[in-house]
């Protein structure tokens, strides 16, 4: 940081460092030990969209990828659907999201698999247009928590919507499990970055 840039308050942007998304499954047993949260096997990664030819090689690169991990069943349906449950959507904002899914209790795979999506992603030269990955999780009384990585950031946010309420959150939910997990994950200190993702695919 540069003499000027100390002294008007700007900072350098924090380098993505995706390996933080491995933290997940260590923050997920606090979580479940401290606020009866557990993980719902869903999670997802939110980019700007990319058009036309090159959207359809991301999406194609992206199954390919997946799939690539899965042994062969030789007893298997040939024409039986395989591969990872991968959705793409787009939400009214013009953003595109992944959705991917395994079995609750596979959550280092579904970690596995948002680190790997987005390392391709910007491997590919998609870098700039990543703006989050989430990790869903539900507590025995049916409310859903979202564990909220923010690329650009390098860091990661609770998000807690109210059940059945429109669009309003449960803050002290939220700041409970900053709290709870400030020694396990990369805590976003700044509480105006803490973005609601209202419908986000996977919460």
């Amino acid at each position: 940081m540069g003499f000027l840039d100390a002294i008007l308050g700007r900072r350098k942007p924090v380098k993505p460092d995706l390996d933080q998304l491995f933290a997940v499954p260590s923050a997920a047993v606090t979580l479940a030990a401290g606020g009866g949260f557990t993980p719902t096997g869903a999670g997802s990664v939110c980019f700007a969209s990319v058009e036309g030819g090159a959207f359809t090689r991301v999406r194609d690169e992206v199954h390919e990828l997946l799939d690539a991990d899965l042994d062969p069943n030789p007893n298997a349906d040939p024409d039986a659907e395989t591969g990872h449950p991968v959705e793409f959507s787009q939400d009214d904002y013009g953003y595109t999201w992944l959705l991917a899914r395994h079995p609750a209790e596979e959550l280092n795979a579904l970690v596995n698999d948002l680190h790997a999506v987005n390392t391709l992603l910007k491997d590919a030269g998609f870098g700039p247009q990543l703006l989050c990955s989430l990790v869903g999780f539900r507590d025995p009384e049916g409310r859903s928590l979202a564990l909220v990585y923010l690329y650009k950031r390098g860091t990661f946010y609770p998000f807690a919507p109210l059940p059945g309420a429109k669009e309003r959150r449960d803050n002290g939910l939220e700041l409970r499990v900053r709290a709870l997990l400030a020694d396990d994950l990369r805590v976003e200190e700044d509480l105006s970055r803490w973005f609601p993702v209202w419908g986000a695919p996977g919460l």
